[in-house]
């Protein structure tokens, strides 16, 4: 009787897998310097704390910012797999921090190249991979259409911004690129390096507030980041700060926002899967095209 139950235990443990497909969230920003990739680094570390599985996907094509804060060298990245010299699962990296790494260096800027059969095959091999919980994107900076083909093929968005007025304009900035694309668009705001709980908050009701009033669009207020001397010490010895220094404050921070991600009422965010996101990458690479 008991191994008749843990049968069907099993069972239905991977049909629950099968049907299982990975959140993916693109973490941006609309200027340089906020900390973004810094962001995206700790708190991909903070979800698989919470017993998530996690990869991260490098898509900052200009610089390869999680391997310097990682302090890795990866030796392959995405274009080895578009050009068929590697499989995608040969690429990824474990890394001790309990995530995985997917380098993307140049690979995506052959991605408009490959033809529909080579796209389909690519297409199946990150299916392959589709079991994490998550999958977090780091984009790069700025408006550039490169960044947000990223941003639009994810689930959700979060946005990385720091009280400067400049970085607020910005952030205001590529909220209005991805409302003009999609106003349904799911988007969470992080305010970084803020002074007090008063000034994140602050941040954040004025972006929310603008972007309501002017674009229509909702923004979430995801939480904020205390400015901390122990991250960019983090950052000169190549270690996550939550790694690091995990009693910091920044690291209390991010994991209070770790938890507001992982904790969301069942529903409210489901995952499409890597193939809906980079089947979506595929068709904004053509509508890129077609708009030259």
């Amino acid at each position: 009787m008991d191994q008749a139950a843990n049968l069907r235990r099993l069972v239905l443990e991977s049909d629950a897998k099968k049907q299982k497909k990975t959140r993916t969230i693109a973490i941006t920003s609309g200027k340089g310097g906020v900390g973004k990739t810094s962001v995206a680094v700790s708190l991909s570390i903070a979800l698989a704390r919470g017993g998530s599985s996690v990869t991260l996907l490098d898509a900052d094509l200009g610089l390869a910012n999680i391997n310097v804060i990682l302090g890795i060298i990866p030796k392959y990245n995405l274009y080895h797999v578009i050009k068929g010299q590697k499989k995608l699962k040969d690429i990824v990296i474990e890394v001790p921090e309990g995530i995985k790494i997917i380098a993307g260096a140049s690979g995506f800027h052959q991605l408009a190249n490959l033809d529909p059969k080579q796209r389909n095959e690519f297409i199946g091999a990150v299916s392959e991979l589709d079991s994490d919980d998550y999958m977090v994107v780091d984009t790069g900076a700025g408006v550039s259409q490169n960044v947000l083909s990223f941003v639009m093929a994810a689930d959700e968005i979060i946005v990385v911004t720091t009280p400067e007025p400049t970085a607020i304009t910005d952030a205001y900035g590529i909220i209005k690129s991805i409302a003009a694309q999609s106003p349904d668009k799911m988007i969470k705001i992080i305010v970084n390096r803020v002074q007090s709980v008063a000034e994140g908050n602050r941040v954040a009701q004025r972006v929310i507030n603008i972007a309501g009033q002017f674009l229509n669009i909702k923004v979430e207020n995801l939480g904020f980041i205390f400015d901390d001397v122990y991250v960019p010490k983090s950052v000169r010895n190549q270690k996550p700060f939550i790694v690091s220094y995990p009693k910091s404050k920044a690291s209390g921070c991010i994991t209070i926002i770790a938890d507001r991600i992982g904790n969301r009422e069942i529903g409210a965010v489901k995952g499409s899967g890597l193939a809906s996101f980079f089947k979506n990458l595929f068709v904004s690479h053509e509508d890129e095209e077609d708009g030259q």
